[in-house]
């Protein structure tokens, strides 16, 4: 019941003096909004970027050709040799990937490869436009969750004899051909001095939330012919099948091409994931909300001292009231609780209203960023708790002056 009579006492003396109230309450609501503020930004940023690199698969394994180190290498220092770049012999070939998929396919979903042609001018019926064209196996489309709207995708049949097909945006063909049927239609793509001719298999949608983009797709045994480039790949990008422990598999890959590559004197293939660099950003973001929200954090000591600060005026302004009170028979202890229970209803008033500035400001700040709004319940509890240790902190050298009064000397204060 003291306790309970300690927080009508404390309500009623902030309605008494409601604007003195307000400015104490100001330091906390300040710092609580700007922390919560801050953080609520932070995860959303976070979680935004974690969402995005998701869709652009974070899971995938990029197997790339790196070149050997000499054996003979001191620590910082390292010295390459053999050639500038990869030779024929070097290159991934489909033999050697379709080996490796065989061999791990419990852990593989798809294996895809690319083979860019540089960007070209697309041409039809008299109208051109700038488009980038790739070659790409027939793994792409779904390793990359593309949507075939009409028609097909690329078969193994046009890889194999390297056919002039290709398949196109839905953007492409509302910018060349909007009022007809764009599947057998001819597009003249110039590559450099040379023009090709090919004719449209299939049409996807744009999306935003895959890796295809706008563009257009070729086998990529007919981009490695018009490119020149040698049959092979410097890169190839593995989907793992669920539940693979994506950084065990990528041990497992490098062990298995340190193999392969073996008796190769300059080059080996390695492997390599999103997800670490991820993990890095995550951390590297979750420190610098964190950092600023210490930052913000100091106004809170501001805050603290504003409301020890009141409280002593308060004290000073009741003295012959606790004179009485301690006349009748209260104790130290009960005249320390009901001021240290005014501090702690002052700071618990000024947190409540500061989350909610902390959400609005954090809802406002993550739109603006162009991210989805996320609220830390977790941040909103300990914004709380320390709002009340705040007043507990703060609010004991008052109350402990005022249960150590003389209560002669108090009733004789004027």
């Amino acid at each position: 019941m003291l306790l309970i009579e300690n927080i009508l006492m404390a309500l009623n003396s902030l309605r008494a003096s409601k604007m003195r109230a307000l400015l104490t309450m100001l330091g906390i609501i300040i710092g609580i909004g700007s922390v919560i503020g801050i953080v609520n930004v932070g995860d959303s940023m976070t979680n935004g970027i974690n969402d995005s690199l998701s869709e652009m698969g974070i899971r995938n394994i990029t197997i790339s050709l790196v070149r050997k180190n000499d054996e003979n290498t001191t620590t910082g220092n390292y010295f390459m040799f053999g050639r500038s770049s990869p030779g024929k012999a070097d290159l991934l070939t489909d033999d050697m990937l379709a080996e490796y998929k065989d061999i791990y396919n419990n852990y593989i979903s798809y294996i895809y490869t690319a083979q860019s042609v540089s960007d070209s001018n697309v041409q039809y019926n008299g109208d051109e436009t700038s488009v980038s064209v790739t070659g790409v196996s027939l793994d792409y489309a779904p390793a990359t969750g593309m949507e075939i709207v009409s028609g097909r995708f690329l078969t193994e049949t046009d890889n194999r004899k390297e056919k002039k097909v290709c398949v196109v945006s839905s953007t492409l063909c509302g910018e060349l051909m909007p009022l007809q049927d764009p599947l057998g239609c001819q597009l003249d793509v110039a590559t450099g001095s040379t023009v090709h001719s090919f004719y449209i298999v299939g049409v996807y949608k744009d999306s935003s939330s895959s890796a295809t983009g706008s563009g257009m797709y070729i086998p990529v045994s007919t981009a490695k012919k018009i490119s020149g480039a040698d049959a092979g790949y410097q890169s190839a990008t593995v989907v793992t099948a669920a539940g693979t422990d994506t950084q065990a598999f990528i041990d497992e890959t490098d062990s298995y091409f340190s193999r392969v590559y073996s008796r190769n004197q300059s080059y080996t293939a390695t492997a390599s994931s999103m997800e670490s660099m991820v993990e890095s950003m995550t951390e590297m973001l979750s420190t610098i909300s964190l950092a600023i929200a210490v930052i913000a954090g100091i106004s809170l000591v501001v805050g603290g001292i504003g409301v020890m600060n009141i409280m002593l005026v308060s004290i000073t302004e009741r003295t012959r009231e606790i004179g009485v009170r301690k006349a009748l028979g209260a104790t130290n202890g009960s005249i320390r609780l009901q001021f240290i229970v005014e501090s702690i209803v002052i700071c618990m008033l000024g947190g409540v209203i500061g989350v909610g500035v902390g959400i609005i400001i954090g809802n406002v700040g993550s739109r603006l960023l162009g991210y989805s709004a996320t609220v830390s319940v977790g941040t909103v509890l300990i914004a709380a708790a320390f709002s009340m240790a705040i007043g507990v902190f703060f609010g004991y050298y008052p109350a402990n002056k005022a249960a150590r009064l003389d209560p002669i000397e108090a009733l004789r204060y004027e």
